[in-house]
């Protein structure tokens, strides 16, 4: 798989080096490729989440850096993967400079190359609409999981790489999912015309649902 490499890395990891809000709309539309044993699925991002460090109150870095939680203060590019609520697992691109907190919640996405695969993934979507609607859901037809927590998406061996589309033409802005802490910033973001998208749910989500995020405290013995 072709990767960033040289200048264009630096220059992408420079355009994650800014706060989390700044860098979510301008992720939709962008690729992220993911080369697996069984083959690989490329989806284009249509949904996503921003979240700040300790001033975000419904940030997982709200408390600071912990073992869970140390890849979303930097560097940036580099993946961020938690299990929420031992069931699902969900997938942030870390923002900011190191040393700040930042992340952006992978949320929705069409897939775009290797759908065969994330249908095997997927067995119960109805549509291929269905395939990357929500962050478990989309971590699962990428084949992504617990291992791939802190991985760098700006390394040419890297098996996930992110690649920027061209500028989204239309962008909706409204509150994140299923959060009960800082629920009235704007800072969920989705492309209006992707049928990927998934629905809003205001907090709270039924304990356990594929939707949610698994913002709230992770119960103990339970941290990835």
């Amino acid at each position: 798989m072709r990767r960033a490499t040289g200048r264009v890395a630096l220059n992408l990891r420079a355009f994650l080096a800014r706060p989390a809000v700044q860098v979510a709309p301008e992720l939709l539309g962008a690729t992220l490729r993911v080369d697996s044993g069984d083959g690989t699925v490329a989806v284009r991002l249509t949904e996503v989440e921003a979240y700040e460090g300790p001033a975000d109150a419904a940030s997982h870095a709200f408390r600071g850096p912990t073992r869970r939680t140390a890849v979303m203060f930097g560097p940036p590019g580099h993946l961020y993967v938690y299990l929420s609520y031992g069931m699902h697992w969900c997938a942030n691109i870390v923002c900011q400079p190191a040393g700040t907190a930042g992340a952006v919640l992978l949320r929705a996405a069409d897939v775009v190359d290797g759908v065969e695969l994330a249908r095997r993934r997927r067995p119960s979507a109805r549509t291929d609409d269905e395939l990357g609607r929500g962050p478990a859901r989309l971590t699962k037809a990428l084949g992504i999981a617990g291992d791939d927590d802190g991985m760098d998406l700006l390394e040419a061996a890297s098996r996930i790489g992110l690649t920027l589309g061209t500028a989204t033409p239309e962008v909706r802005t409204g509150p994140r999912v299923g959060v009960s802490k800082a629920a009235e910033l704007p800072w969920r973001f989705w492309v209006p015309s992707a049928p990927s998208v998934s629905s809003f749910r205001p907090s709270p989500l039924r304990r356990g649902d594929p939707d949610d995020h698994g913002i709230a405290p992770v119960p103990p013995g339970r941290i990835p």
